[in-house]
């Protein structure tokens, strides 16, 4: 009798412990300070079928990008993986919706090519259909989306010199006006200047629209000192983008970060400290934009060495004034938040975006060593910062399953299977890369907005308009570019998170400056905004994406 009550006691107590660590498993993560909720991130890597290294000699210690776009318009993300010394890659996406993230080989062979540092999408031609910029070490190279993922060569028809630099880095806008780009190159280390590559920065090349506006003109080169990331964004809400400049002071001392006008029918000249542009000096490796603060300007992130410094826009709209604030908001990320923590890190790619849909903007930034320098983290994982009602930001990288030390350069954050979570694609040199699954947390975290904003013209896209969503008293803004980041560049949806709201307000200040009336919209769904008459068009993206192309 003793026995079998014992067995019986020993069943409950298992059962019991089954139960308690099932609710733990599945019970949300929350940071104890300020009950934030931190996304779980699952490794799909070993199912993604994504196996693009980013590898080479010196020559690739920089570049390494990911384009992230819809090249078959089945809705669902396409990605397009910088190779650097191996070929380059097109991969297009199988995913289910809400599913693991699944990649099949693309059949556009000629975009399978070697020398390839950066990417980003932009429909150049304004046709409907995403077009490729291909920067190399030689030879840059623009691909005309034929649709259905298929690709040419477009460098002659569109009159487009793609030169022989060690191209790293893009940013495109449309002056007001034209019906095609004006194109921002970012050059590194001219390799063949006599005592390379100590104090020989390539000049940077400005392509604006032929007078017959149907190509480019030939280039204006901008003095530059070894250029990252370009970022052609609206600092003074002018509704004229500016052209910052983000250079790595590696290989000239003097070199100092940039900032040029870029104003109609003249050409560019940049802003000085007589203009309230202060000289900094960093280590510059990438851009990354938003309205942090909520004032109605932008502010501006910069990846350095040891050293990332948050430029917050000081100005009032009236001159280009910026404060470092990113000791005060916790975002300086100087050094890894792992083992190696007395060394400091070496940051890359950064983007803001709301992992958790709570409506508070969150930081990614992509780190890893340039190789095996000594003074800096070997370990240097990835950050996650998420944002906190105050305004300041916390680290949540470890909890929510960041855990790899690859030497991350580009990265992609982006909505891969379609539910309504950000999911992240980092590049990493010498190694696969990483794909990490937003799962919530064993919940959808908050609700969410994805909007596609579109003109019926030109300037398919809308770069250069600015997104508002209001809920209640509190206004989120986005400013629509091409550019920014490290070597990467993602264009289609645009993510807002909702937190509890089930409806929020949203309206559009077209790139004239011409504002749309007030929509109201419902959570958790997908919707189109045309420019022609500003209405809304929900709909459903299809349950599997296209299977092979």
């Amino acid at each position: 009798m003793r026995g079998c009550v014992l067995r019986i006691l020993l069943i409950i107590g298992v059962f019991f412990l089954t139960m308690v660590t099932a609710m733990a498993e599945n019970a949300p993560l929350i940071d104890e300070q300020s009950g934030i909720y931190i996304p779980s991130l699952t490794n799909d890597q070993a199912v993604s079928n994504l196996h693009t290294q980013y590898d080479g000699g010196w020559d690739y210690f920089v570049g390494g990008g990911v384009a992230a776009f819809d090249c078959n318009q089945d809705r669902y993300p396409d990605l397009y993986f910088a190779g650097g010394k191996s070929k380059a890659q097109l991969y297009i996406n199988q995913s289910k919706r809400g599913g693991a993230l699944i990649f099949g080989n693309s059949t556009a062979q000629n975009l399978n090519i070697n020398k390839v540092v950066a990417t980003y999408p932009i429909d150049v031609d304004s046709d409907g259909i995403m077009d490729l910029m291909v920067l190399r070490l030689g030879e840059n190279i623009l691909f005309k989306g034929l649709g259905n993922c298929q690709f040419e060569r477009a460098n002659e028809d569109w009159n487009f010199d793609g030169g022989d630099q060690w191209s790293t880095a893009f940013s495109a806008t449309w002056e007001t006006g034209k019906k095609w780009p004006t194109l921002a190159i970012g050059n590194y280390v001219d390799r063949k200047a006599e005592g390379t590559p100590w104090g020989t920065c390539s000049d940077n090349q400005l392509f604006r629209p032929a007078d017959s506006d149907d190509g480019f003109a030939k280039p204006q080169n901008l003095k530059a000192y070894c250029t990252l990331s370009l970022l052609f964004s609206d600092w003074n809400r002018s509704g004229a983008q500016s052209l910052r400049v983000s250079n790595d002071r590696q290989y000239n001392k003097n070199g100092h970060e940039q900032l040029w006008r870029v104003e109609p029918d003249a050409k560019a000249t940049e802003y000085t400290r007589d203009d309230g542009f202060k000289k900094l000096n960093i280590w510059g490796m990438g851009i990354a934009s938003h309205d942090v603060n909520a004032d109605g300007y932008p502010d501006y992130f910069l990846t350095s060495m040891g050293d990332n410094k948050l430029r917050m826009n000081t100005g009032a709209g009236k001159k280009p004034k910026f404060k470092n604030m990113a000791f005060k908001l916790g975002i300086t990320a100087h050094k890894p938040w792992s083992e190696d923590s007395a060394l400091l890190s070496t940051a890359w790619h950064a983007q803001f975006a709301d992992f958790n849909n709570d409506t508070l903007i969150d930081l990614f930034i992509a780190k890893g060593n340039v190789d095996q320098m000594p003074d800096f983290a070997q370990h240097d994982p990835n950050n996650l910062l998420l944002g906190k009602p105050d305004g300041t930001f916390f680290e949540a990288a470890e909890k929510a399953g960041m855990h790899a030390t690859n030497l991350t350069r580009g990265a992609a954050i982006v909505d891969l299977n379609l539910d309504g979570m950000l999911d992240i694609i980092e590049v990493n040199r010498n190694e696969v890369p990483g794909v990490l699954r937003n799962l919530g947390n064993s919940q959808a975290m908050g609700n969410w907005i994805a909007l596609d904003i579109r003109r019926l013209d030109d300037n398919k896209h809308s770069i250069g308009a600015w997104i508002e969503l209001r809920i209640n008293d509190k206004i989120q803004r986005k400013e629509i570019t091409v550019g920014g980041g490290h070597a990467s560049g993602s264009l289609g949806l645009h993510h807002f998170g909702l937190g509890e709201a089930k409806l929020a307000d949203l309206r559009i200040i077209w790139p004239n400056g011409q504002k749309s009336d007030w929509m109201t919209v419902k959570a958790n769904q997908f919707a189109t905004i045309n420019k022609q008459d500003s209405a809304l068009t929900f709909w459903s993206p299809p349950d599997n994406a296209e299977m092979m192309h």
